[in-house]
């Protein structure tokens, strides 16, 4: 029978335990190594790349909007400019059910249905972190009332801009124009000519009259704030700010106190007035009736309101003083009996009798005047008074 040997092998096991000791070791040290050789990536040789993208999440550049130019009429009195108005605007990052949110609002700014589809409008469009205008044009009541619920609309805020107004309603509609919300059709249009940039901080633009017509003197040149910000986005200093230039003010040649006197007159029919300034050609008074309110459109006209002037069998939106076309008819007599005058055509002598009809040579046609019976004898002046076509036509003018 042969006997088992009691004793361990410790010197087997001590160098089972030295190999396994040498590759945990080994293991570690490349993984150390691995972890300073990405330590070395990102603190030395990439340093100034997470330095830069650190400053962009710290430090943020916010745009600030140019008060818009004043637009005066020849007598110094304002007929477009600017008033403070409070809106309430929300960052949706910020909260945690938008929809939740904007049902609760209703009740203190009295949020609509059409301000919710604006909102939503708006949002589809905008970048992310950017406040979002929920209602415009708040009342004080409004605004206390919000400020008072506050703490219940975390994302939510109420600020205050500077806002265009138009203090004579419908007198000066079809001249001056109106500002309106950018749209996407602006933004393409401004992009296309290097200018959407001005407009970072900018809700309006332009839309008709002079208002579009003089857009680049009456901006102005956006300024900007730099600030740095903590991780929740909110402004803990100002670190620099370059102010915004203001658009420059416009004087008009048109004469408000001439233009409100013929509006009056022509009230309830459809009809345009121009009057010039024969010495200087300037416009004193450009009148399209009937006109409609452009304040309706400075904060985003309704569906219901803009319905109501497309359908207008008036049509109010028609400028009848540019857009209109209308037949001349006598009033160019004057202007051919000074040229035929000028020219040796006639002579203040020359007359004929009118027998209220004039018949082309060759032809058995008649064009008959306004008066059936005939003028009887007629000169220039009297075919002037009596706006005699007869005279013009055997004269062939």
């Amino acid at each position: 029978m042969k006997l088992q040997n009691s004793f361990r092998d410790y010197s087997a096991e001590s160098a089972l335990f030295v190999r396994r000791a040498l590759v945990a070791f080994l293991g570690i040290l490349l993984l150390t190594g691995v972890l300073i050789a990405n330590l070395y990536n990102l603190q030395i040789v990439r340093f100034t790349d997470y330095q830069t993208r650190s400053n962009e999440n710290r430090i943020k550049l916010v745009p600030i909007a140019p008060s818009r130019g004043i637009i005066y009429d020849r007598n110094g009195i304002p007929l477009a400019l600017n008033r403070t108005i409070y809106q309430i605007e929300m960052m949706p990052e910020k909260v945690d059910n938008v929809q939740d949110t904007l049902d609760a609002l209703r009740n203190v700014v009295d949020l609509t249905d059409d301000d919710i589809a604006a909102f939503k409008k708006e949002r589809a469009r905008s970048h992310r972190f950017t406040s979002i205008p929920v209602k415009t044009n708040l009342s004080e009541v409004q605004v206390a009332r919000f400020a008072v619920n506050q703490y219940r609309f975390p994302g939510v805020e109420v600020k205050g801009y500077k806002r265009r107004y138009y203090p004579y309603g419908s007198a000066l509609t079809h001249v001056i124009g109106y500002v309106s919300k950018i749209n996407d059709k602006d933004v393409d249009r401004l992009d296309k000519d290097g200018k959407l940039a001005n407009y970072a901080a900018t809700h309006d633009i332009g839309k008709l009259g002079i208002e579009r017509y003089y857009e680049d003197v009456l901006h102005g040149q956006t300024g900007y704030e730099e600030v740095e910000v903590n991780n929740r986005g909110r402004v803990i200093r100002q670190l620099k700010e370059v102010a915004p230039q203001a658009g420059h003010d416009i004087y008009l040649t048109l004469d408000l106190k001439l233009q409100q006197y013929i509006e009056t007159l022509l009230a309830g029919s459809r009809a345009a007035v121009v009057v010039t300034d024969p010495r200087t050609g300037g416009v004193l008074a450009l009148v399209s009736m009937p006109s409609y309110d452009p304040n309706l459109f400075v904060d985003g006209i309704s569906s219901k309101d803009y319905s109501g002037l497309l359908n207008d069998p008036n049509t109010p939106l028609v400028n009848r003083a540019t857009q209109g076309v209308y037949p001349p008819a006598s009033t160019v007599k004057p202007y051919v009996a000074v040229s035929a005058l000028s020219a040796g055509v006639i002579t203040r002598n020359t007359g004929l009798f009118d027998p209220g009809w004039w018949q082309l040579p060759g032809s058995e046609k008649r064009y008959r005047d306004w008066k059936k019976w005939g003028h009887g004898h007629l000169n220039i002046t009297r075919s002037l008074e009596e706006s005699a076509d007869t005279f013009f036509l055997s004269n062939r003018l």
